[in-house]
């Protein structure tokens, strides 16, 4: 059963930081891209940040460019989104996702092939 497992939320301050972890298991995801998504309470599931294959190259929403950073573990069958200088506005359901398309840095919910259940980040003012 392929499963993807996120990991590491919880409180944090304003002007904290997390590391979000996703595992896979079931099968390798060394030739999908990863990414990250977020839903806030009221509001739509919305693209955060991905990841190609390889971890060359990667893909930031606008909101998180700077603070966010994505990368991978390929030896470990994981990706993480390290989280820094949070906003109250951060705090959300955060899901990871894997796309088979291995060069594929998809902002759209669509392109991706499986997902995560979520980890709650709540990031308190």
């Amino acid at each position: 059963q392929v499963q993807l497992v996120e990991s590491g939320g919880g409180l944090v301050q304003a002007g904290g930081s997390l590391r979000l972890s996703c595992a896979a298991s079931g099968r390798t995801f060394s030739r999908s891209a990863m990414g990250w998504f977020r839903q806030a309470p009221g509001k739509e599931r919305e693209f955060v940040a991905a990841i190609t294959w390889n971890g060359r190259e990667s893909n930031y929403a606008t909101s998180v460019k700077g603070r966010f950073a994505i990368s991978r573990d390929a030896a470990k069958n994981t990706v993480y989104l390290q989280m820094n200088s949070l906003k109250p506005e951060d705090t959300a359901i955060y899901y990871c996702a894997a796309d088979d398309n291995a060069y594929g840095l998809a902002t759209r919910q669509i392109s991706y092939d499986y997902w995560g259940q979520g980890t709650q980040v709540t990031v308190s003012s």
